[in-house]
């Protein structure tokens, strides 16, 4: 074996937990931390003296094309990132999650190259320190981003629990969730792979479903029977009816090792992949670079797949009363919406007058009104509408895929654009011209760039903008503005402590994204 792989391998799934862990330390010697009382379904637990947790690294997955969102999520800005049930992100709400919480750890991150800064600055702003954001060139579903994490927090901890959170699932009460984590924490330490399953309160055809075996390992967590696909309605009912059978949550609690080991057993080249992936990663700002080259390896595979459907060593904790939801449709964002007395829900400016068990989204600031129609979806974006049946909702794929062909633009992002030093918002455009509302954030700094094809005028709207052109820099403010010619070498910043504010006017032969040439750039981009 080579130094490399003797490095990364951290061993089999463990014996007896007795004989692993002595009283208020575990083999490496980390001490634990105290748990707070505990509420459970069965009554009010407080923890006795000698009580103890190990700590818990929540893993957030944070991929995703944001389709089934679609025109609010688009690919360069899925849903993780939008605000849709509180005044924070879906991505803010799983990594402030278990914030806090006696036993957890700072979380680590594992998202896409072309979402690294928006996955920074929204950890930032709600002021979460992560452990560790991992940035996957290519992306090739759960299994390779778990294993790459956890080969990541393995090499840092070789007796680390990871508990597995995707980053746009909706959580109401967290609190009881974390109750479920810890009461499995014993289940998980002893070699097993725990999925938490949610207890189904009607037969959904668009989740998968998890059976729970004859087999209890502790209180309240069983040995996993099987898994099955999004069954059709007369096979959900029938489980249903059978008892046993939960959701799948997607949320998993395991030794890191544990789940390497079985990757190495059931499907080996994606542990190979990721492991050389890990080894070869490269530190950017404040991210970690996974190997290019190994990624593009591996095969491309769900968890599920590739290891929970055929390991024996996964284990089941039921779990109700949390608020789960996948918020995998407009129609399933309703069902976790606050509504009115007539059953309608709204995100923007929205009246309904004689009309019942609506859902709006508005993002574009306009009114929308209905009058005499129910149970109907309308999505309201600056630059696409949606308006469908709200049973409906769920099979927008047809019309994605059309416009990927047709106008790729309204797939790839949306009308406001962000960059890691802020965003920019196409006004207008026209055959030969383009204006944009560009802000950008105190002590943000664009590229030292220029352009082939076009000529650009910033108008200041507000605050102070630093500009090099040519071989000058400039500092213009509110009602002044500046011109560069095609071809001159030019930069923005923002030296003030407020947003700047302009307007940019393009003109010339081509106006795409693409006709940027970066000459030095802050962000490490190309």
């Amino acid at each position: 074996m080579s130094a490399a792989k003797a490095r990364w391998r951290c061993g089999p799934p463990g014996s007896a937990r007795a004989a692993r862990r002595g009283p208020g330390a575990n083999r490496r010697g980390r001490a634990f931390r105290r748990l707070r009382p505990l509420v459970s379904s069965a009554g009010t637990r407080t923890a006795r003296a000698g009580d103890t947790l190990t700590t818990i690294t929540p893993t957030v997955l944070s991929g995703g094309s944001g389709m089934r969102l679609w025109p609010a999520s688009r690919s360069c800005h899925p849903k993780q990132f939008l605000t849709l049930t509180g005044e924070r992100s879906l991505l803010q709400n799983t990594l402030l999650r278990f914030s806090g919480e006696a036993g957890f750890g700072r979380p680590v991150v594992v998202g896409s190259e072309e979402h690294r800064f928006l996955l920074a600055e929204q950890a930032r702003a709600c002021g979460v320190e992560l452990a560790g954001l991992l940035v996957e060139p290519v992306a090739r579903d759960t299994a390779p981003a778990i294993a790459a994490a956890c080969r990541w927090i393995c090499a840092r901890d070789a007796e680390a629990l990871v508990l597995v959170m995707p980053a746009d699932h909706r959580i109401a009460v967290p609190a009881r969730l974390a109750e479920a984590v810890r009461e499995s924490v014993p289940v998980a330490e002893d070699g097993w792979l725990v999925t938490f399953g949610i207890e189904p309160a009607s037969p959904e055809t668009g989740y998968g479903y998890v059976a729970r075996g004859p087999e209890a390992l502790s209180a309240g967590v069983w040995r996993a029977k099987s898994f099955v696909e999004k069954p059709d309605r007369a096979r959900a009912e029938a489980m249903i009816a059978a008892g046993g059978h939960y959701w799948n949550s997607g949320l998993f609690l395991f030794r890191a090792r544990t789940l390497l080991a079985e990757l190495e057993r059931l499907a080996p080249a994606i542990a190979s992949a990721a492991a050389e992936s890990v080894e070869t990663a490269a530190a950017d700002l404040d991210f970690v670079r996974l190997g290019r080259a190994a990624l593009e390896r591996s095969p491309a595979s769900s968890i599920d797949y590739a290891v929970m459907q055929r390991s024996e060593r996964v284990a089941i904790r039921p779990v109700s009363g949390i608020g789960w939801s996948d918020i995998g449709s407009w129609n399933a964002l309703y069902d976790a919406s606050r509504r009115d007395e007539h059953g309608n829900a709204a995100l923007g400016d929205a009246r309904f007058e004689d009309s019942a068990r609506n859902y709006a989204y508005i993002s574009d600031g306009r009114l929308l009104a209905t009058l005499g129609v129910d149970d109907i979806v309308v999505v309201s974006t600056p630059d696409a509408m949606l308006v469908s049946r709200r049973d409906r909702a769920h099979e927008i794929k047809p019309i994605v895929d059309r416009l990927r062909t047709e106008r790729p633009e309204l797939v790839l992002a949306n009308r406001r654009v962000h960059r890691p030093w802020g965003h920019f918002e196409t006004i207008d455009r026209g055959e030969r011209h383009q204006v944009k509302h560009i802000c950008v954030k105190p002590g943000g700094r664009l590229s030292l760039q220029r352009h082939l094809h076009r000529a650009e005028h910033w108008v200041v709207v507000k605050g102070t903008a630093r500009v090099t052109r040519g071989g000058e820099v400039v500092e213009i403010t509110e009602n002044e503005s500046v011109y560069l010619p095609l071809g001159t070498r030019h930069r923005l910043e923002n030296p003030g402590r407020i947003p700047l504010s302009l307007i940019e006017v393009q003109t010339g032969s081509y106006l795409g994204e693409d006709d940027v040439e970066r000459l030095d750039d802050v962000y490490g981009r190309d």
